[in-house]
């Protein structure tokens, strides 16, 4: 039988319940510590009336200081504490007062005289309400420190958040430019119906990439449906040229990964080694898991790397720039794609990732990526069905 999550709540998730906890069980704890002090000095039992009043008076002045102290916490340390020992000295002063007062009406035959009373009550009750406000100041610093860490862990996971939507987003008009453009010749062309089934498709794929929130993980099983959504579309204009090959382990299908990070890795392949390429050429996704590691490979059959090419080049413009790599005429990149999958990687998984562009043993581009192995939960919410136009299973080289 399913049981429902218990979440602990922290005990200072309600200050003010936390407050009035703490306020009963310390004085309470005073009250049966002089009470027994009492009984093993063979006081009368009467005597446990001037303990209670005792109790009653501290636990009344308490209150008071905790409103003073609540207003003097958050100023200058100078006016804090200043102020603080002044009203403390105060209370102590009035606490030590009534007790002796007290104390004198209870024994009326006593031959010590009030100020006597007063001097063996003052240390007992400066060390009770001294106690009290230092504790009171601790934990309420204490809370101000959590407060602001779990803030600035809310701003962090904020800015986290917003920079990985701002990587993801900075892809899809990559992708649109390349696509409207085809539409676009397509319709100056007068092919209307290629034309219209491209735009089509197109409104499927973004309706489909709409779906996921930019900063959410997908399977890779959903992912490879959402690619070949797009292989879809980038078919229309290469046809036979553009050949793909998916081998899925069936293992890597429930992997947890961003969202459209291999779009722009296969739009980068066809760009350089199916556009430029009079018989096209062969793309190859590959993706399995490796103990705790998913690993996804993306390789080509076109004509790889400039040789004495910088790897860092790969990552901006100086890539785009380099005259000796082979491109389609015409052809126009933004230099992003490459450093934005870099930068998703780095800020998703900090080290615990890998990605590498390097020209494969028998020609081509071969990217790989290794991720943290993290399978899908067993219980979900109802997703997004899958696009009508993609449905076939993964089996291991299934060609596309």
């Amino acid at each position: 039988m399913a049981m429902l999550p218990l979440r602990p709540t922290p005990f200072f998730g309600n200050k003010n319940r936390a407050f009035w906890r703490l306020q009963f069980l310390g004085w309470g704890g005073a009250l049966l510590l002089r009470a027994m002090s009492s009984l093993a000095n063979a006081v009368p039992l009467s005597f446990l009336v001037i303990v209670i009043i005792a109790t009653i008076t501290g636990f009344s002045l308490s209150l008071i200081l905790s409103v003073i102290y609540r207003a003097l916490i958050n100023r200058r340390a100078l006016v804090t504490w200043g102020v603080t020992a002044v009203v403390l000295a105060i209370a102590v002063g009035l606490y030590a007062f009534i007790d002796s007062w007290v104390v004198s009406l209870y024994r009326t035959n006593a031959e010590s005289s009030f100020a006597q009373l007063f001097l063996g009550v003052f240390y007992l009750d400066l060390t009770l309400l001294g106690a009290w406000s230092a504790l009171y100041y601790a934990i309420n610093f204490y809370i101000q420190v959590e407060e602001q860490n779990d803030q600035l862990l809310q701003l962090e996971n904020q800015a986290t958040s917003a920079q990985l939507a701002m990587l993801r987003y900075q892809l899809n008009p990559h992708f649109l430019f390349n696509t409207l453009n085809s539409i676009s010749t397509l319709v100056l062309l007068k092919q209307t119906e290629p034309a219209n089934a491209m735009l089509s498709r197109l409104s499927a794929f973004l309706r489909y990439t709409l779906i996921n929130e930019p900063t959410a993980r997908v399977t890779v099983a959903q992912e490879i449906e959402t690619l070949k959504l797009y292989l879809d579309i980038e078919r229309m204009r290469f046809e036979e040229r553009l050949r793909t090959r998916f081998d899925i382990e069936p293992e890597a299908c429930d992997a947890l990964m961003p969202s459209l990070l291999l779009q722009p890795l296969v739009e980068n392949a066809i760009k350089y080694a199916v556009s430029p390429l009079e018989e096209g050429a062969e793309i190859t996704i590959h993706a399995d898991v490796i103990g705790t590691v998913l690993r996804i490979v993306i390789s080509d059959t076109g004509p790889g790397l400039p040789p004495g090419i910088d790897p860092a080049d790969l990552f901006g413009a100086n890539f785009d720039a380099n005259p000796s790599f082979p491109r389609a005429p015409g052809a126009v990149s933004t230099g992003v794609g490459l450093a934005n999958i870099r930068d998703r990687l780095g800020q998703a998984y900090g080290e615990s990732q890998r990605f590498d562009i390097m020209t494969g043993p028998e020609g081509g581009a071969v990217v790989t990526i290794e991720l943290p192995f993290e399978a899908r939960p067993a219980v979900q919410p109802a997703s997004a069905p899958a696009p009508r136009s993609v449905q076939q299973p993964l089996n291991p080289a299934v060609a596309g």
